[in-house]
């Protein structure tokens, strides 16, 4: 028998819901989604006359008065806040409501900021809080104090002490600090990630037996200037802290053999570790660390003067390292081709190399890097004196996606080579201090467009920093022609070419020179940086009319005539500015090993 429809009639009074396409919205709850108001046909035709009919329990009915974005799920509502940049912002959402402010406060307190002494105050006072909303203490991840170092001492920090969920903890250059401070940090904080200490000469192998203790999870460790730390605390570190990925040592004095072993038994996720500087480092760390290492993709041995060729030789045969991207070996003078020979073949993958100062390296060392070919993107052979014409010549050849190349104090290059580094479609930078072979030729080669490829149009150069002190034989020609031509470059360095420094009205626009200098080097100083060579660009192509633009037409014969009398000078230039050939290069601290010791490593590209 069929069942007798219930007439529905829309209620008469105030309350009803309007059939008419603009209904009404909800009194208390401006946000009230309407088409869940609305008069529903399919309903109705079971029996539901209305939503304002309906029999529904109290939560339902507190659900369907919500907004929209109130119900969405807590990880949609992070992920939204999560695209706000101002932490502003954020705090305006922890002031929306209750929902809003659980899921918006981890985002503002993970990472307090804490770069002005004021907004370390502000932190503190909020962390102190007995009776706040929430147990901020607890929310703090990452605490970094690096700007506000020499403010920071043992007291500053002891409000933090109760943050027991810190992942990341930088106090790089925090000098005032002790292993007071920092084992309170430390101690009972289990989830530790990072920790960061460079430059805390009072630390001692208290900190690390502290964090050895407490920190099982950690991944990275940066002691660098940490001069009193030893093998002893290292050597525990390592055996309780198995997780390890990224190791700074630099500077540290005391550090051996013993616990770089240490590390490479019990570590054996490492990826990174620096050693520079570490003087009592030898072979058979370094053997270790690669053999073992089969993750390892950085590793830095600038100034290890112990070690020696065995260190690579001693790898095992036929075995390749292909996560090896990163090889620093500046200043290991006892390295010889044969060993340059063993790390490409060990690694055949290595992306940055740097020898600069390996002052044994010859052009079969060179030619054994040419095998890398596509994978390298940055080379320094800086101070490498026996390199020939032949060896960059053929290396640019075979490895066309060079970023950047150092070939300071290569006294043998000349022209030729310069001409052919030209060709390199993805040079940014590039390094010729001293190199007083080379003439407004290769000046000319490096500001010559580059063809396109598939017959694309000639395309401008990718230049950014050119450093040519004391490359004597440029003239302002040729210089100008590298300003014209390359737009990005950011970085020009013509110290000792007096065809600048003796120039008053060009020095105006070079930078001041570092406080430690000679006079006799402030007076030779000149280096473009920034706004500097836009300014110098601009000036030279206004003065364009004062020299004659056919001074860079070379005749042979008066090239020779001129190059006694001009090497004598050039000796003359060095001797009075106290510079030698085996001394650095003094131009702006950054000619010879620029980027060795770069925290990320590897150029972009």
């Amino acid at each position: 028998m069929a069942r007798a429809r219930r007439s529905v009639q829309p209620p008469s009074d105030s309350t009803s819901v309007s059939s008419s396409s603009s209904p009404e919205r909800a009194i208390d709850d401006d946000d009230t989604d309407f088409f869940t108001a609305q008069r529903n046909d399919s309903q109705s035709s079971i029996g539901v006359a209305s939503f304002r009919e309906m029999t529904v329990s109290p939560s339902l009915e507190r659900e369907h008065l919500v907004s929209p974005i109130s119900r969405l799920p807590p990880e949609l509502l992070i992920t939204v806040f999560a695209k706000l940049n101002s932490t502003g912002d954020l705090k305006t959402c922890m002031l929306v409501s209750k929902t809003w402010a659980r899921n918006s406060v981890d985002l503002l307190w993970h990472r307090p900021l804490c770069n002005t002494w004021k907004n370390l105050l502000n932190v503190v006072a909020s962390v102190r809080k007995t009776d706040g909303f929430f147990a901020y203490y607890d929310l703090v991840k990452r605490l970094n104090l690096s700007n506000l170092n020499d403010q920071i001492s043992d007291g500053t920090v002891q409000p933090f002490v109760q943050c027991k969920r810190i992942e990341r903890l930088t106090l790089t250059s925090c000098v005032k600090l002790t292993d007071h401070g920092v084992i309170a940090l430390v101690s009972g904080n289990r989830t530790l990630l990072a920790l960061d200490i460079t430059g805390l000469d009072s630390v001692t192998d208290n900190t690390l037996f502290t964090v050895a203790d407490n920190c099982p999870r950690l991944q990275g460790l940066n002691i660098t200037d940490c001069i009193k730390v030893t093998d002893e605390s290292l050597a525990a570190v390592s055996e309780s802290c198995k997780h390890l990925k990224r190791l700074k040592l630099n500077n540290c004095s005391l550090v051996t053999d013993l616990s770089i072993l240490a590390f490479a038994d019990n570590c054996p996720s490492m990826l990174e570790i620096d050693l520079q500087n570490c003087k009592l480092i030898s072979d058979p760390s370094v053997t270790a660390l690669i053999s073992q290492g089969r993750h390892l993709r950085e590793l830095r041995l600038a100034h290890c003067h112990l070690v020696t060729d065995h260190a690579f030789l001693e790898l095992p045969i036929n075995v390749a390292y292909e996560s090896l991207r990163i090889l620093d070996l500046t200043a290991c003078h006892q390295l010889r081709d044969e060993a340059v020979v063993k790390i490409i073949n060990a690694a055949p993958r290595l992306r940055n190399l740097v020898l600069a100062k390996c002052k044994d390296i010859t052009d079969r060392a060179v030619m054994a890097i040419t095998k890398l070919g596509k994978n390298l993107h940055y080379v320094h052979l800086g101070h490498c004196q026996h390199i020939t014409d032949n060896a960059v010549i053929q290396l640019v050849k075979m490895c066309n996606r060079i970023r950047y190349i150092d070939l300071a104090c290569c006294l043998r290059l000349t022209d030729a080579s310069v001409k052919q580094l030209a060709t390199l479609p993805k040079l940014k930078r590039i390094g010729l201090v001293k190199c007083q072979s080379i003439t407004d030729r290769s000046i000319l080669a490096l500001a010559k467009p580059k063809p396109g490829t598939r017959g694309e149009p000639l395309s401008t150069s990718c230049l950014e920093r050119v450093h040519l002190s004391y490359c004597v034989h440029l003239t302002l020609q040729g210089v100008h022609a590298l300003l014209k031509q390359c737009p990005k470059l950011t970085h020009l360095s013509l110290t000792g070419v007096q065809a600048f420094f003796l120039r008053e009205d060009l020095v105006t626009f070079c930078r001041e020179a570092p406080a430690e200098f000679t006079e006799h080097q402030r007076n030779v100083f000149c280096v473009f940086s920034g706004e500097g060579v836009n300014r110098l660009r601009t000036y030279l192509n206004q003065e364009a009319s004062v020299y004659d633009t056919e001074g860079t037409m070379y005749d042979a014969g008066d090239e020779e005539d001129g190059d006694a009398q001009l090497d004598l000078q050039v000796a003359g230039l060095m001797h009075a500015t106290g510079l030698g050939l085996d001394d650095e290069d003094m131009d702006d601290g950054d000619e010879v090993g620029e980027g060795s010791q770069d925290g990320s490593g590897e150029l972009e590209g």
